[in-house]
């Protein structure tokens, strides 16, 4: 879906020898690609492995079927050889970050058209009107997007059918194309269970599906305001309330971080890996530079009721793979004013954990998510902190 104010770009080909355009849609944001061919189902995987290597989007005009083989072979020459060097998990993080990028640029070079009334017009092509109205919007002008970048919207579109049972809400979330879905329960656990002292007022700062503001709410919080700045996730959370039946006690509003006033209790699982995002999807995990994490701490006493507590929930893989450390972490968490009163851990419980073949497996299976409990220094008293 294009932001309100996105300069749209077009794609533009030639066809035996007749110019040919359409709108560039990507609701991951990936770039237009800026030289474009059509090919068909003549085409051999090698041929579009060897055009894609050099930057060169393949324009599908043949059966969807066979692009879809197309890709699975392109993702196939796009999987990391064997390594038997001996490496430091920082070499093996960089490694696999370079094979992530590599893949995603590859696999989003393979393009099919998307018609007005969000039909993608190739022989044997599925209905995926449903899914890419999530993604994309209504369809009104023909557009070319990415194969793989659709297949994602349809995968997203059967979790949002289906739901993703949370346990700590005994309910299940549907959440919008683009948000980052809570199937990692350690953050939400932590959260459902830290010692809560009844607050009237809570923050929930970057609530994505609104599953932690949901929490809070059901954990008798009087009164929760979630925040994000991510449209979608603002419509995901909105929608999460209204299902739940949680609207007349949480608010769900568009903004970078605080809302106006203060809180007693004010929660943030910021993105854990100080790193820059390739995806729209990876901006729940990538935080180029900790500016999320940074901006939260630094702005939170401003935000804060007096012996209020501040609930920073995160990960430690930036510190397993050597991105940041626990010293860099603390002297963030003093340097804001803030002191630990406890931390709560969750080792990983989800699926990449267990998956061997992962070259981050060693990381993975190792990787603890805490709930820091911050307060204000001058707090120290109030918490029994000498």
């Amino acid at each position: 879906m294009t932001a309100p104010g996105t300069p749209q770009e077009y794609l533009d080909w030639s066809e035996n020898g007749v110019p040919a355009s359409a709108l560039w849609r990507s609701a991951n944001k990936a770039p237009a690609p800026k030289r474009v061919v059509p090919v068909d189902d003549s085409i051999t995987a090698d041929v579009a492995y060897r055009l894609a290597s050099q930057g060169v989007a393949l324009l599908w005009t043949g059966d969807f079927r066979n692009a879809r083989q197309i890709l699975t072979a392109l993702e196939h020459r796009t999987k990391p050889r064997p390594d038997k060097t001996e490496r430091t998990t920082a070499e093996l993080f960089y490694r696999y970050r370079q094979n992530r990028s590599h893949r995603a640029r590859i696999l989003g070079l393979l393009l099919v058209p998307l018609e007005i009334g969000n039909v993608i017009g190739l022989r044997r092509a599925p209905d995926v009107r449903a899914a890419t109205v999530d993604a994309y919007g209504s369809i009104a002008e023909a557009s070319v997007v990415s194969l793989h970048e659709v297949l994602g919207t349809i995968g997203a579109h059967q979790w949002r059918t289906k739901g993703i049972p949370v346990t700590a809400l005994n309910a299940s979330i549907y959440p919008h194309y683009g948000t980052f879905f809570p199937v990692r329960s350690e953050y939400v656990d932590l959260v459902a269970t830290a010692p809560l002292a009844a607050p009237q007022v809570a923050f929930d700062i970057g609530t994505g599906t609104g599953v932690l503001a949901a929490v809070l709410a059901t954990r008798g919080v009087q009164r929760v305001v979630a925040t994000d700045f991510e449209p979608r996730a603002v419509a995901s959370a909105r929608e999460t309330m209204s299902q739940l039946g949680l609207n007349d006690r949480v608010e769900v509003q568009l903004t970078d971080l605080f809302p106006e006033g203060r809180a007693d209790l004010i929660v943030c699982n910021p993105p854990w890996i100080p790193a820059t995002a390739h995806s729209l999807l990876d901006a729940a995990v990538y935080d180029p530079g900790s500016r999320m994490l940074k901006g939260f701490l630094a702005g939170v006493i401003d935000h804060l009721e007096p012996n209020g507590e501040v609930w920073l929930v995160l990960s430690d893989f930036a510190e397993l793979v050597g991105l940041r450390s626990r010293d860099d972490l603390m002297s963030v968490i003093d340097s804001a004013g803030l002191r630990v009163i406890a931390a709560l851990d969750a080792l990983a419980v989800h699926s990449r954990a267990r998956d061997t073949s992962d070259a981050l497996h060693a990381v993975r299976a190792n990787e603890v998510t805490s709930l820091w409990r911050l307060c204000a220094n001058s707090d120290r008293a109030a918490h029994g902190l000498n």
